[in-house]
């Protein structure tokens, strides 16, 4: 089992319940509050990630590393399009970057990606090769 594998699995995990985006009125959301589909998504790479740390998988974990990172990075696009796009039924264009500037990136998405750089930084372990008995420590 790898250590810095089950602790990024679980910084991430924290961090997909941290505030992401603060909504006027409505307040926090961490990732089920954005939708419910793409926690749901999110939480398949964490599994993922853990069950390669316990299992002592470096592709698997690398791979969930990097999943979420393009999965945030799809987040943060798709969260930013939709903000601008929401207040389209106003007809002033200053309007509508103040109603979508009232949407905040909040610092959760810093812990989801700490999370996610210590899984992409996890090395496969090098083995050690038993000594021979019949050679001398030099």
């Amino acid at each position: 089992m790898k250590a810095q594998g089950v602790v990024g699995a679980i910084v991430m995990a924290a961090g997909g319940l941290c505030p992401l985006v603060h909504v006027p009125i409505m307040g926090n959301w961490n990732y089920f509050g954005i939708d419910p589909y793409l926690g749901s998504i999110f939480y398949v790479f964490v599994v993922l990630a853990l069950l390669g740390a316990l299992a002592n998988k470096t592709g698997l974990m690398r791979f969930s590393g990097w999943a979420v990172v393009v999965f945030v990075i799809l987040t943060l696009l798709a969260v930013w399009f939709k903000t601008h796009g929401a207040f389209g039924f106003l007809h002033f264009k200053k309007l509508i970057n103040l109603a979508s500037g009232m949407v905040k990136f909040k610092w959760g998405w810093f812990v989801i990606l700490a999370g996610a750089l210590l899984m992409l930084t996890v090395r496969k372990e090098k083995k050690a090769f038993p000594l021979d008995p019949n050679r001398p420590l030099t």
